[in-house]
């Protein structure tokens, strides 16, 4: 029989699988979009975490989940719609999540932990919410930023990239510092570094 942890993993990566969009990972396959932000997700806890407690793994994992079935297009336009968005899909997140814990028999009260995380309620105090944003920001950085910066004015980017690195702890800076970049990324980083 499984454990409540593993049903609930394979719950979430079923609902990630139902992504109607792919993406092409390095080896020439393709997977559901969220599912390979989900497991990219989880593989820089695996860094950032020798041990992490079973709550931090499911949200981490959970983080974006279904996040395709309310596109960024349904709100307004700047910077007010897209916090809204980020808002909404956090809440809707953490709530669907919470009920596949609970019907794997996690407590109601581990439920809505775990939802906090993934709401980001307490970044910056809560140990357990840094992570996964630093795990957020890292994905990021590792996989979304050289198209994402081909699409945006340059001193908006540079913004964003101060923003992305005022929410990571210590060890993530010192984590994305090594993460290998083509010239006008690193540029952009470095840029954003010296302004900050």
């Amino acid at each position: 029989m499984p454990s409540s942890f593993e049903q609930t993993l394979t719950a979430i990566d079923a609902l990630h699988a139902q992504d109607p969009r792919h993406t092409s990972l390095a080896d020439g396959t393709t997977l559901p979009q969220e599912l390979a932000y989900a497991q990219r997700m989880s593989q820089w806890l695996e860094q950032l975490h020798s041990a992490p407690n079973e709550l931090l793994c499911i949200a981490v994992r959970a983080q974006h989940l279904q996040r395709w079935l309310v596109p960024r297009s349904d709100y307004p336009e700047g910077r007010i719609g897209y916090l809204t968005w980020r808002r909404d899909q956090g809440e809707r997140a953490g709530d669907t999540t919470a009920k596949l814990m609970c019907d794997a028999g996690y407590s109601a009260a581990e439920s809505e932990r775990t939802a906090t995380i993934i709401r980001k309620k307490g970044l910056g105090r809560d140990p357990d919410v840094q992570a996964l944003e630093d795990c957020a920001c890292l994905v990021f950085l590792e996989n979304y930023f050289a198209d994402f910066s081909r699409k945006i004015d340059h001193d908006h980017m540079v913004r964003i990239v101060q923003k992305t690195w005022g929410k990571m702890s210590t060890q993530a800076h010192t984590l994305a510092l090594a993460l290998p970049m083509n010239e006008t990324c690193a540029a952009l980083v470095k840029e954003a570094l010296e302004g900050s």
